[in-house]
């Protein structure tokens, strides 16, 4: 019976969920012993025909996971158990079974394997994100916004420069996971210490072998495990991933509170459900989701972490965390990025409302632009800083625009004139190089993702 929500079908992509379904999982294990066996068959520690027939029957057709469970629930050891299952299908070529190898050749290499798995579905879906906010990033290259320091209206950019940092925060993830990969995507077949001594003197050739046909590598040396500091990387890459997904889904709850009111999430108005007694309720619930599914992912690099230590070659500290961690972590972030780039490609964006809330501090978010304007004409920096300062406040005080207290002022009018004032009032004329950079971060992002030479 289904507990959690990742089993139940509430969270997760069903394509990513089958990577760590029991059943698979032991396919995945099942492949390792048959390379195991082919490999003792091809250095001709084991007859041909005996490997061929454990290769033939290594698959969850033959090896039934019911039978797997009911002699685990006898002998106390799941890797045991699967090579009994295993090695009863095969009749008399059962003896071959497992040979030279320990619990954690098999166990260790068939996660690799589901990783390999898991880690491609992550990454396309960071690739395709990443196109999705290139495309947003050149749509609204010019969409005028006020932007946002400690909460305060600070200065005007566009909606696309906010897409295009987030474009590059992600083309970095995609740079992290692939470094990452090389070093997590391992195997090993080096039995119960590390010292390969139960697979005879062709030991480092049948390691070679297996991990060929498995079409993964082998790990530079290892104990009885594979070394954690491997797979606390992945987890900590993968909770970066989320904390930018969540970083990105709180600024759209942000900006979708009514007061502000410029980003929204894709709402399906016809039959969506906001709320269960307030019908004109549209909550950013899908960001929300994000949100909290990242905390759940970032309090999985801390076991993570701890699973790096084991006493000397190894103990079993780590085996019961990294049932969780693993399916979790991959699980998780797959489903944040799916649900994400699904709200940026569908998010409703209302450049008339942004218009308006720039003009909400009648002018004040421009006093940078004067100031500049001013020094240009010679005045001192910080004189003209105290000077507007003081009358940023009379404005907000008095409740009038900033540009009546400009013109009344006797300094200022000196300095510029009223045109010249208009134009240090514009929120257009004082983007910087915000069109620029876009472009450049469009074009740097696309060349990365083939899509220009």
């Amino acid at each position: 019976m289904p507990i959690l929500p990742i089993d139940t079908g509430r969270y997760g992509t069903e394509e990513m969920r089958r990577i760590f379904e029991e059943e698979m999982r032991m396919q995945r294990m099942l492949d390792v012993e048959a390379a195991l066996a082919w490999a003792h068959g091809e250095v001709g520690n084991i007859p041909q025909r005996d490997a061929e027939k454990i290769v033939a029957m290594a698959s969850t057709k033959h090896v039934k996971l019911s039978r797997v469970k009911e002699i685990e629930r006898e002998i106390k050891h799941d890797v045991a158990s699967l090579v009994r299952a295993l090695a009863e299908v095969c009749g008399s070529s059962g003896a071959y079974v497992h040979l030279g190898a320990t619990s954690y050749d098999i166990v260790d290499t068939a996660t690799a394997l589901q990783l390999k798995d898991a880690l491609m579905l992550i990454e396309k879906k960071l690739c395709s994100f990443e196109q999705i906010l290139v495309e947003k990033a050149l749509k609204y290259k010019d969409t005028l916004m006020i932007g946002r320091t400690h909460g305060q209206h600070a200065l005007p950019i566009t909606l696309g420069f906010k897409f295009a940092v987030w474009m590059r925060e992600i083309s970095r993830h995609i740079q992290r996971l692939r470094q990452c990969k090389e070093r997590v995507l391992v195997g090993k077949m080096s039995g119960a210490v590390g010292t390969q001594a139960g697979l005879g003197d062709k030991a480092m050739k049948i390691q070679e072998l297996v991990m060929k046909r498995l079409e993964i590598k082998a790990a530079d040396i290892s104990t009885q495990i594979v070394q954690r500091d491997r797979h606390a990387e992945l987890v900590c890459v993968l909770a970066m991933i989320a904390a930018s997904l969540e970083n990105f889904a709180t600024e759209i709850r942000e900006l979708q509170r009514p007061e502000i009111g410029e980003l929204f999430e894709p709402f399906a108005t016809e039959k969506q459900v906001g709320s269960s007694t307030m019908p004109h309720k549209r909550n950013p619930e899908t960001c929300e989701r994000i949100c909290g599914l990242a905390r759940i992912v970032r309090s999985l690099v801390v076991p993570a972490l701890e699973n790096v230590v084991t006493w000397h070659e190894r103990d079993l500290t780590q085996s019961s965390g990294e049932r969780f961690i693993i399916p979790e972590v991959c699980i998780l972030v797959d489903y944040m990025l799916f649900l994400m780039s699904n709200i940026v490609a569908g998010l409703y964006v209302d450049e008339q409302r942004m218009l308006k809330n720039i003009e909400i501090t009648q002018g004040r978010v421009m006093s940078e632009a004067v100031m500049i304007a001013l020094t240009r004409k010679g005045m001192n920096r910080q004189e003209v800083h105290e000077l507007l300062r003081k009358l940023t406040i009379k404005s907000e005080m008095e409740k009038r625009s900033f540009k009546e207290m400009l013109l009344e002022n006797s300094v200022v009018h000196e300095k510029l004139s009223e045109k010249e004032i208009d134009d240090a009032l514009n929120p257009r004329n004082y983007l910087g190089t915000a069109r620029e950079q876009v472009e450049l971060m469009v074009k740097k992002t696309k060349e990365e993702l083939g899509l220009e030479s």
